[in-house]
């Protein structure tokens, strides 16, 4: 029998998931779609009677705003919003703003999918020769984090993501949960990928084939043991859901030229 409700979203699309590069912990704000697709998402949760107590977020301004726009939508704006590196997209590393459909072209579209969906394998480290190591390190929202800039990663596997998100899960999210709180949990797409890997018990290798659209909200109903109930549900109209994740199943693949 079902205990909690569980939220968890992806952030709207980005400027950079318009142009299919890697953005990673590059901060990008919404594009105009992706505002859109936060406030539907606001409008459907409303329309289907759910209430928050408490939206986690990364320290990154696509999923703050995600958050700031479903709740705004839903008119619970003063819902507690709490942000968190340790909720931040994957570090794609050296990847950091390159093209994936154009990557998949010069290294082969198997190779770009190892590196996008694979759950522990690395892709090389960012170093001061990249043209946004600057930008990420030398922002001063790293100064906040609960370990110094030096110790935050340079690139990770999803195997990663999931190993700096568990202490930050078990210390802060669980507890609300277990208090009866319903918690929306506004992220990206590797690091909402790395909790339903730890909530559903998804394998190595099938979490690979795991895939979650912007905007879409996913319902999660635990037990006692926060252990889900029911599977999933991408909350909306399915066909669209279903062309969301073809559309981001497609973004690793070669472009086909005529």
């Amino acid at each position: 029998m079902s205990k909690y409700k569980l939220f968890l979203l992806r952030h709207g699309e980005g400027a950079w998931n318009k142009e299919n590069r890697f953005c990673s912990w590059v901060d990008q704000k919404l594009s105009e779609n992706g505002v859109k697709e936060a406030q539907d998402c606001g409008r459907l949760l409303k329309e289907q009677g759910y209430k928050f107590d408490i939206v986690f977020t990364s320290i990154l301004s696509r999923s703050i705003q995600t958050a700031w726009l479903v709740i705004e939508a839903m008119g619970q704006e003063w819902v507690p919003v709490v942000k968190s590196w340790r909720l931040n997209e994957r570090h794609y590393g050296s990847l950091i703003g390159l093209n994936r459909a154009e990557m998949a072209q010069q290294h082969g579209e198997e190779k770009v999918k190892l590196w996008r969906r694979s759950y522990d394998i690395t892709p090389p480290p960012i170093d001061e020769s990249h043209p946004y190591f600057h930008e990420i390190y030398n922002d001063r929202r790293y100064t906040t984090c609960d370990v110094s800039k030096e110790k935050l990663p340079r690139a990770e596997s999803l195997k990663e993501v999931l190993d700096r998100l568990l202490p930050y899960w078990d210390s802060t999210v669980v507890p609300v949960i277990r208090k009866g709180k319903t918690a929306l949990i506004s992220a990206h797409g590797n690091s909402c990928r790395a909790l339903l890997k730890h909530l559903e018990g998804i394998s190595d290798e099938d979490i690979a084939s795991v895939t979650l659209p912007t905007g879409i909200p996913v319902l999660l109903e635990l037990d006692e043991n926060l252990k889900p109930v029911k599977p999933r549900q991408l909350l909306g109209d399915q066909e669209k859901i279903q062309a969301a994740i073809k559309k981001v199943e497609d973004q690793g693949k070669a472009k086909t030229t005529t």
